[in-house]
């Protein structure tokens, strides 16, 4: 568990790390340099949950070696799947990075949201449906491993 107290935000008291796939830790189906060591590192104090509709089906390989449940869901009625799947978890445990449409609501309902601008872009919605927005997946993640920087930019 991560557990970080923000001023004038509250207490996160973090055990779910959930991520989506293309366009968040990878492009093209790929993962961005650097996301597998952050993961691996992560997942010693979070459990790692990449939720994902595997658009390049390479998602079960490029996340070999990574301890993560992995979740492929249907086509359709994707943000609320990926909202349904936060609240098994329990919302209020969970993390939550992503870029697309698909991810604004459970961007909006877990207890730290995450965007993340990668070379896909990312949706509006889910920008302002996000606690915190990061230019890469790389700096969204180090966020995670290193707590003052998320008190640094959400303390009032």
């Amino acid at each position: 568990m991560i557990e970080v107290d923000i001023p004038g935000y509250g207490i996160l008291k973090l055990e779910h790390l959930v991520l989506d796939h293309n366009g968040t830790l990878a492009m093209d189906g790929i993962l961005v340099p650097g996301v597998k060591a952050c993961l691996v590192k992560l997942a010693q104090d979070l459990q790692v949950h990449v939720i994902t509709a595997d658009t390049f089906g390479k998602a079960r390989a490029q996340l070999e070696g990574i301890p993560c449940q992995l979740s492929i869901l249907a086509q359709d009625d994707q943000d609320i799947g990926k909202l349904a799947y936060i609240k098994e978890l329990d919302p209020n445990r969970c993390v939550c990075i992503g870029n697309g449409r698909n991810d604004c609501l459970m961007l909006q309902r877990a207890a730290l949201g995450i965007a993340v601008i990668l070379s896909e872009g990312a949706a509006v919605q889910t920008l302002q449906a996000a606690d915190v927005v990061c230019t890469g997946i790389v700096p969204a993640l180090e966020l995670l491993s290193n707590p003052l920087r998320l008190t640094a930019t959400l303390r009032s």
